[in-house]
């Protein structure tokens, strides 16, 4: 148990026996009365997000959350198959888990999937990855290292700016907390 003031974005807590994580919080302070905290969570089950307000002294179950590296297979219906390396055990992930991950997911990429109580609550990407880019403006003679940005599209659809020197073709780092282009991979 926690109290609510300690809460940060990404814990995942549990409420009535449901998971969710904290997306994110507020501290206010109202005119005359006390302070409140007023907190954002999403449902790991159901995807849902609600906002709720508490006294930022009250208690609430702050989940201890177990990281497990697993590999990308592949995806059909609406499920996406992940595998444990040591056992080559195979997992199916509903969407809703993995919803925030798929703009930079592919086959083959390891991930951590995030369990408590042996249910999964997540998944979290590596801090970068390295993908193809299909599709960009072309380079501009001009382009310089420190330039301008353009829009890229990457081998699993998600668009991403990178530089005007970069061309379609290229392999590039981008960090996957942020959507930043890192580098090119040589």
């Amino acid at each position: 148990m926690a109290i609510i003031k300690d809460l940060k974005k990404g814990t995942f807590v549990r409420i009535n026996n449901e998971y969710y994580t904290i997306v994110d919080y507020a501290h206010i302070k109202m005119g005359r009365g006390g302070a409140v905290q007023r907190v954002k969570m999403k449902s790991v089950k159901t995807g849902a997000v609600t906002e709720n307000t508490y006294n930022p002294d009250e208690n609430i179950e702050i989940v201890k959350v177990n990281e497990k590296p697993m590999q990308y297979l592949y995806k059909e219906g609406g499920f996406y198959y992940f595998m444990d390396p040591t056992t080559y055990e195979q997992t199916p992930l509903a969407e809703v888990i993995i919803k925030d991950t798929l703009k930079y997911l592919k086959e083959q990429m390891t991930i951590l999937v995030l369990m408590a109580d042996e249910e999964i609550l997540g998944v979290r990407l590596q801090n970068s990855c390295e993908l193809k880019i299909i599709e960009t403006e072309p380079p501009l003679k001009s382009a310089r290292i420190s330039g301008g940005l353009k829009p890229a599209k990457l081998e699993t659809g998600a668009i991403v700016q990178v530089p005007l020197f970069v061309e379609a073709g290229e392999v590039i780092k981008i960090d996957t907390r942020t959507d930043e282009y890192i580098s090119r991979v040589q």
